[in-house]
């Protein structure tokens, strides 16, 4: 071995000898120290000392970016730990390690503000349009359109009609955060909401309590509503009655004067449509989503899918066909409507309540149809397992 005091010039001039993979060079300053060249010209220095009657050598660094004087300083560090038994490696994997514990401590610091940002600043109005976009592809158009009224903000011109809309029953709720949606709280939404439309609020609190669960499954929101929030015992007191609304179905007498004023109606689509709604006992929706081929007017037959079997096929009473068979063919929708952009009857509210008024008869909604169709059975004299049976499938109350 050869012992010279590192220079730049030295350094610079050391080279591998010829034949050989590398070579050693040693400083003559500073014990241990060496540097390592190889036949390609790299320069590394090293450290090399013998720690428990064994060699033990590390490598310090690229000779291009450590100074002489940076690599004497290390080295004699090195040499320090040896001579009292300590094995310099490892005192850099223990501080490679804690520095490893410091950087992911930071990291779930930084990861803990975010949680705690997404507490403060995500609220259901943020949050509300992204679920539904994120389930558009496995929902009806009828189930999108529910998420998108039940929260609208209202106060928009109406489409029909004079005035403005009124908010949807989320709305009020849209400016709260995830985090505050307590138990106390939906509880208190559901019982103000219940009081002017029971119906409404028992449908958005369905819609939201799934919304719930949804965040709950997707990490980005997990944890933000506060856990049981929608199985609360403020929520359970809250909830409107599921007993169907007490008159809200046609009596005998009030047939005629319905049929009457529903047939003279200015949209034939519309009046076959709610004709068609008693008569079938459908679901509004259901009946809206009838398509040309789910009839068959050869056999007196139509498909509706519904919510309960995904389809079932009931029979075509020949006064359904009448009318059915005198709407215009406008699209592969049965209730078709050249103003909607889905080519589908939006909503024939309005025009039924229209005709009530004309009739002179109380306000009756769309879905007391359906409950008048099995008071109709009753009243025909139609045997009692039958229409047992009827309301059963059906789900009617």
């Amino acid at each position: 071995m050869k012992w010279e005091n590192f220079t730049a010039g030295r350094v610079a001039a050391f080279k591998c000898a010829p034949g050989k993979k590398q070579g050693i060079f040693w400083d003559g300053k500073t014990p241990g120290l060496g540097l390592r060249v190889t036949a390609t010209g790299a320069k590394f220095y090293i450290f090399e000392t013998s720690l428990n009657g064994k060699t033990l050598r590390i490598t310090i660094g690229d000779a291009a970016t450590y100074t002489i004087a940076a690599a004497q300083s290390e080295a004699a560090v090195y040499k320090a730990q040896t001579n009292k038994g300590i094995d310099p490696r490892q005192v850099k994997a223990d501080g490679l390690a804690a520095y490893q514990s410091k950087v992911e401590a930071i990291a779930a610091e930084a990861e803990a503000k975010q949680i705690q940002n997404k507490h403060e600043t995500l609220t259901l109005g943020m949050v509300w349009p992204l679920y539904v976009e994120s389930r558009r592809k496995r929902w009806s158009e009828w189930h999108i359109r529910d998420h998108e009224n039940v929260a609208r903000v209202g106060g928009v011109q109406k489409v029909r009609g004079n005035g403005l809309t009124e908010p949807g029953p989320l709305a009020s709720l849209l400016d709260v955060r995830l985090s505050d949606l307590t138990g106390k709280h939906i509880g208190a939404w559901l019982a103000k909401e219940a009081e002017t439309r029971p119906t409404q609020a028992a449908l958005s609190f369905r819609l939201l309590s799934v919304f719930v669960n949804w965040c709950d499954s997707q990490s980005e929101y997990a944890g933000l509503v506060p856990a049981g929030a929608c199985k609360s015992q403020q929520v359970r007191d809250e909830m409107p009655s599921k007993n169907a609304k007490e008159g809200d179905s046609l009596q005998r007498e009030q047939l005629a004067p319905w049929f009457k004023a529903v047939r003279k109606m200015g949209n034939p689509v519309q009046s076959a449509y709610l004709q068609a709604l008693l008569l079938t006992g459908a679901r509004r929706r259901e009946l809206g989503s009838l398509r040309w081929d789910d009839v068959d007017f050869q056999w007196l037959s139509m498909t509706i899918r519904d919510k309960v079997e995904g389809e079932r096929t009931i029979p075509l009473t020949p006064f359904v066909a009448y009318l059915l068979a005198a709407l215009p063919r406008r699209n592969e929708w049965v209730f078709s409507s050249p103003a909607a952009a889905n080519g589908q009857l939006a909503e024939p509210t309005p025009g039924h309540k229209r005709a009530l008024i004309a009739a002179g008869l109380p306000d009756l909604t769309l879905h007391g149809l359906r409950r008048s169709f099995g008071s109709l059975a009753e009243w025909t004299e139609t045997p009692a397992g039958v229409v047992a049976w009827w309301r059963k499938s059906w789900g009617i109350n």
